[in-house]
């Protein structure tokens, strides 16, 4: 879906902790206080960048509640600082005081608002895999999406409030 899409990709997210699917080595140098490691996140920095610099918005909505877990402070601390020097946008929909306005909605990507990948995980953050949906059944995530923006903030000013 990453080679196919023209215009823009959506990612919400919606769990505390993907631990287990995803960079292993980088998150424990986190837990353990080590420096950020030279060239983290290279590969997907370049991916951001290809699409950006070709004009299409790559961009997620993460759904949080605090305090946060120590896997979300290395995600946000790490993961989303780095992530926005490539050009990604990333937006924060703070239920920590209210109930989220999205239900029980689990983690999808949505390509050009017209093809949906809802994704599966383990109880402990696991990535199971994605299904690609067809086009009529966007409309659902693309109200999902539009939802999750009119109520979440830029990541940057969530952070400056309630980062670290």
């Amino acid at each position: 879906m990453f080679d196919d899409f023209t215009h823009e990709a959506f990612r919400l997210e919606t769990l505390d902790d993907y631990g287990r699917s995803g960079n292993a080595d980088a998150y424990r140098l986190f837990l353990d206080g080590q420096p950020k490691p030279q060239g983290y996140n290279s590969d997907w920095l370049d991916e951001v960048s290809k699409h950006v610099d070709a004009g299409r918005r790559m961009y997620r909505v993460h759904v949080v509640s605090r305090p946060l877990t120590p896997y979300l402070r290395y995600e946000l601390g790490w993961g989303y600082i780095t992530n926005m020097t490539a050009g990604e946008e990333f937006f924060i929909l703070d239920v920590t005081e209210r109930p989220s306005p999205l239900g029980d909605v689990g983690d999808f990507w949505l390509f050009d608002s017209v093809t949906a990948a809802p994704m599966s995980y383990t109880d402990d953050g696991g990535f199971l895999g994605a299904d690609t949906l067809p086009p009529e059944q966007a409309e659902r995530f693309v109200a999902i999406r539009d939802t999750a923006l009119a109520h979440a903030v830029p990541f940057s000013d969530w952070w400056a409030e309630h980062g670290q």
